[in-house]
């Protein structure tokens, strides 16, 4: 695994909570993933590949080619690691960075990536650098959460946020999200240079089963940038559970409404 440059708000992950919890995820991502014209052969980066559950998926469709697993944190890259290696040796290479800034060894023939770009403050960096990792021809496939995402939780979330013991940890922090809309989104694409670009947005809520469920996947995929901003595990526990509690009165009850967004774009020849 190679090793970054200095890394600045570096976000680490509850990396085996993640791989157990994270299902939608998946389910979205192989949607996406199936879409991906290759022939077998290429290299391609996967960039927020977590740990590696769809990077096993791309790797099973390059039975010749490639594989370069990219994230910020250190946790997820072990745990990607202990899942992919062994099954795939050398065709998968690991490697931290800052996405927002990716420079990678040389050009690759594709770009893949779900629920990450939602995380990147600066997507017309972002995607200049994205534009400048792709061959001539080289295809970006990527979904991630969009305008309107997870609301209903914002609308309690920012508030409770503002509120005693809560408010002197958060301040005037505005959240770690950046959730673009469409238009937004092909025109950055389309200032970086990409050509032939898509941008689409849906709506897929999910709901789950019990409390439990619910409080888990908050705390492990949604408000980890959240939760480490609070001093004591007592205070982070009930933070969660006011969300969760408040959540129990939704009909359905426990329910994320989650808007993706896929953006396809292509790096001319």
């Amino acid at each position: 695994m190679s090793e970054p440059a200095p890394l600045t708000d570096i976000r680490e992950w509850n990396a085996p909570s993640y791989h157990k919890v994270a299902l939608p995820h998946v389910d979205w991502g192989s949607t996406l993933l199936a879409s991906l014209p290759l022939r077998g052969d290429e290299t391609v980066a996967d960039l927020g590949c977590g740990s590696g559950r769809l990077t096993a998926l791309l790797l099973e469709r390059l039975p010749q080619g490639t594989v370069i697993a990219v994230d910020q944190s250190a946790n997820m890259l072990a745990e990607a690691e202990a899942h992919l290696g062994p099954r795939f040796g050398a065709r998968v290479r690991f490697q931290r960075a800052d996405i927002q800034r990716l420079t990678l060894d040389a050009p690759v023939d594709a770009i893949f990536s779900t629920a990450t770009f939602h995380w990147i403050p600066d997507h017309a960096t972002l995607f200049r650098h994205l534009f400048a990792s792709l061959k001539p021809g080289g295809l970006l496939l990527a979904q991630c959460g969009g305008a309107g995402n997870i609301a209903s939780l914002l609308a309690r979330l920012e508030p409770l946020m503002r509120t005693e013991p809560y408010a002197a940890y958060f301040g005037d922090w505005p959240g770690p999200w950046n959730f673009a809309g469409e238009a937004e989104t092909q025109r950055r694409l389309e200032d970086a240079g990409f050509i032939a670009v898509e941008t689409s947005r849906f709506p897929a809520p999910v709901t789950f089963d019990d409390p439990d469920r619910y409080r888990e996947f908050l705390a492990t995929v949604v408000l980890g940038s959240h939760l480490r901003r609070l001093p004591t595990p007592e205070l982070r526990g009930r933070f969660v559970a006011t969300l969760t509690g408040q959540a129990a009165t939704d009909d359905p009850a426990f329910t994320l409404d989650y808007w993706r967004m896929n953006l396809h774009a292509r790096r001319p020849e």
